[in-house]
């Protein structure tokens, strides 16, 4: 051992004494500085210290540090640097390929339990394809994206069931196969780790049930089926009073009195999913110690840093915060739900984001103000609206398109679905007819626009057709803004806030049928796009003495939210007309604001604000391609520290260490609601405009900042560049600026569109304690 304490002596003095290695410690160390050391401390250490001289040169070397971890290997630049074992005084150890002192590329993880993983890392993480054995027999074969299976992996539990299908953010999501030990099984659906959407269960004794789910269990339409040929066809659910089907006994069994809710009671008694072994620490937390110069007020401690390149000052940082999640070995953490994708660049960062923010939100250790209700917006349209019948009529219509009878959509659909002669006309009489229910309202023909192709959007979207049909025809009125937009197109919103219902002109309507193809392609293709998400294209044709046709689309509403929305934006980058006509007083939660009320710079996260530029590239390409203008970006901003006044105010909430929040990051239920544009995590920065400056786009920034949650999207996508817009341009290009005038050429919008964006967006370069 005399003969390692001495190399390891040599190596402390040659890195104070080399300015070379005092620079690549400041670059790694942010301000670290490395003392000199003098010329005694490395005299007669000959060629002992002459192997190490050069710290840019990977070389074998075998370290037994101060705080009694060990490691052979590779080393360069004082990490370990290629192949090499480090083994922590805990009882973990790595066997791999290192990076800069990060774990990456293959490796082996083990823990004391006697757990291991075999397979890639990626800075650190569980990341790739890899192996995990639990201590209890689990075993974990497939993909991981940073230490939660993502992707398509096979897991046998210990207790003889298998799972065999997608996963996302560590628990079962996507389609999947699930085996009992007794030889059941399931084929189907999953969310959230739990069987939920369409999919069958084979019992061993010939039974099976094959319809819909929700939570583990039977919920909506669905056929039990008996080995004699005997069936139950109908409405499934736990509660009695909703159950309702009919049974359709087999020659053979007779008349047979059944109850339904045996198969909850009996059927499915046995049936549980197992969640199986949960791990208490991660690759990612585990620190090496990376020695330091001995003249400094630390004593001469080594410094800690995790194995994804992160760096503590202390030798061992209690995780006091964080006992509640973490204790020794074997304690659970909690788990959860997924996430929403992100680039493989600084998805910790992300990680980090989502989860500060749901803490706050839940209060764990947490300062957060519970934001006051915003009042709700519109008009509920009762009996004596002037569109009450109106919406009679829409929500027959949508009823009967979407409770009609159709095969299953796949998302390949032939070009003829594009077709705009694809619509199919459905009379309403008053009486009712073979096809549709009596009414109160007066006779009216419904038209579906390319039926397949919206039924398919739906599906694309994830929208659960019964759900939809209760959002939109349920037994709660529709809600009616208060005023036309400026096209003077009404709209209205379901009373869950799901759904936005907007009437249009002929002109929109054919500009959406003559793009929809594009359209689905391009929703199809990118699933963080920021464009509107169109769920069906409809007409209502009255047939008394007015005639009268109302066009009209349904659409997702960007601000449906357990959040308040507190600010609303419409963004276009222009200057003429671009501020509210309100004045100050009267502007509140529900107000639109415009480019030139603007007030403040939006701040996101490297990884979130990386792919928000890369997704808003490819939409303005997407628009531009298809001659759309006039289009703007909605913003809505829900402060996380509000005044009684509903304005934000300074939070100066303590946050987490990034080491902390690695526990946390195991808990993906808290941020599964966060995507690009939705539910969003963020800081924006109070802007101020110079009084010389009469039409100053983008404020000075002034330092002030808040916490928010963002939600965003691209709207009015459905206005070409056509005559009448070419004549507007021509007019008010007469009197005013012509870059300053919103109806410009669509090359020309959304170049200014773009450049207008990322000038009010920003990275969020706050580091984390």
């Amino acid at each position: 051992m005399s003969r390692d304490s001495g190399v390891l002596k040599a190596w402390e003095a040659t890195v104070r004494k080399t300015q070379a290695a005092k620079k690549r410690a400041h670059s790694i160390f942010g301000t670290m500085s490395v003392a000199h050391a003098d010329d005694g401390d490395i005299e007669g250490l000959g060629d002992m210290v002459d192997t190490e001289l050069n710290s840019n040169d990977v070389y074998h070397s075998e370290k037994i540090l101060p705080n009694g971890d060990y490691y052979t290997g590779q080393w360069c630049n004082n990490f370990p640097h290629g192949h090499g074992k480090y083994v922590w005084t805990d009882g973990c150890m790595f066997i791999g390929e290192w990076s800069k002192g990060k774990t990456m590329g293959r490796g082996r993880f083990n823990w004391p339990s006697g757990a291991t993983y075999e397979g890639e890392f990626k800075s650190g993480y569980m990341d790739g394809n890899g192996v995990y054995t639990g201590s209890n027999g689990d075993t974990y074969k497939g993909k991981w994206v940073m230490n939660l299976k993502h992707g398509h992996g096979v897991k046998n539990f210990s207790n003889g069931d298998c799972y065999d299908g997608d996963w996302r953010r560590g628990l079962q999501e996507g389609s999947g196969r699930y085996q009992w030990k007794n030889g059941n099984y399931y084929v189907g659906e999953w969310k959230h780790g739990e069987i939920c959407g369409k999919g069958s269960f084979v019992w061993t004794n010939g039974k099976k049930y094959d319809g819909n789910w929700e939570s583990g269990l039977p919920r909506g339409n669905g056929t039990f089926k008996w080995p004699d040929g005997s069936f139950y066809v109908g409405y499934w659910s736990r509660d009695p009073e909703e159950q309702n089907g009919s049974y359709y006994p087999s020659v053979s069994s007779g008349n047979v009195l059944w109850d339904p809710q045996d198969v909850y009671n009996v059927d499915f008694s046995d049936c549980k999913i197992c969640h199986g072994e949960k791990v208490s620490l991660l690759p990612s937390q585990k620190k090496l110690a990376v020695w330091r110069s001995s003249k400094g007020d630390d004593g001469g401690k080594p410094r800690r840093m995790s194995v994804d390149g992160r760096v503590s000052i202390d030798v061992e940082k209690p995780f006091d915060r964080m006992q509640m999640w973490c204790g020794g070995e074997g304690d659970d953490y909690v788990t959860g739900c997924c996430s929403e994708r992100t680039s493989s660049g600084g998805r910790g960062d992300v990680a980090e984001y989502m989860l500060a923010m749901s803490l706050e939100k839940e209060g764990f250790g947490m300062s957060m103000k519970k934001p006051r209700s915003c009042k709700r917006q519109g008009e509920t349209i009762c009996k004596g609206h002037k569109n009450y019948d109106l919406m009679l009529n829409l929500q027959l219509g949508i009823r009967h398109s979407v409770g009609r009878p159709a095969p299953a959509a796949s998302l390949d659909l032939k070009p003829s679905a594009f077709d705009p002669k694809e619509k199919v006309w459905t009379k309403f009489p008053s009486e009712g007819s073979k096809y549709t229910p009596p009414h109160q309202s007066c006779e009216f023909k419904w038209k579906d626009y390319c039926p397949l192709v919206f039924r398919t959007l739906r599906k694309l979207f994830k929208v659960d057709p019964a759900d939809y049909m209760l959002s939109i025809c349920g037994n709660d009125a529709l809600r009616e803004l208060s005023s036309p937009g400026k096209s003077g197109s009404f709209f209205y919103l379901t009373n869950d806030d799901r759904y936005m219902i907007k009437t249009m002109k002929k002109s929109e309507a054919k500009v959406l049928i003559r793009m929809l193809s594009a359209y689905y392609n391009h929703v199809r293709a990118f699933e963080t796009t920021l464009v509107t998400k169109f769920y069906g294209l409809h007409c209502v044709k009255l047939t008394g003495p007015i005639q009268k046709k109302v066009r009209f689309i349904i659409m997702g509403n960007l601000f449906c939210s357990e959040y308040s929305i507190h600010r609303r934006f419409d963004l276009k980058g222009s200057i003429l007309g671009r501020t509210t006509d309100k004045p100050e007083s009267e502007i509140d939660e529900t107000t639109i604001l415009k480019d030139l009320d603007l007030n403040f710079i939006f701040r996101l996260q490297k990884s979130w604000f990386q792919e928000f530029c890369r997704q808003i590239d490819r939409d303005c390409e997407f628009l531009e391609q298809e001659r759309i203008m006039d289009y703007s970006l909605l913003v809505g901003l829900h402060f996380r520290e509000t005044s009684a006044a509903g304005g934000p105010e300074n939070d100066a909430a303590p946050r987490l260490s990034r080491v902390d929040l690695d526990q946390l990051f195991l808990d993906p239920s808290r941020w599964s609601s966060i995507k690009l544009g939705v539910n969003m995590p963020a800081r924006v920065e109070r802007t101020v405009r110079r009084s010389d400056c009469e039409f100053q786009l983008v404020g000075e920034p002034t330092g002030e900042y808040y916490d928010v949650v963002m939600f965003f999207g691209v709207i009015d996508i459905l206005q070409d560049y056509d005559i009448s817009k070419k004549l507007e341009h021509a007019y008010k290009s007469i009197q005013y600026d012509p870059t300053s005038i919103s109806a410009v050429d669509p090359k020309q919008y959304s170049k200014r569109f773009r450049d207008f964006i990322y000038n009010i967006f920003a990275e969020d370069e706050t580091n984390f304690e």
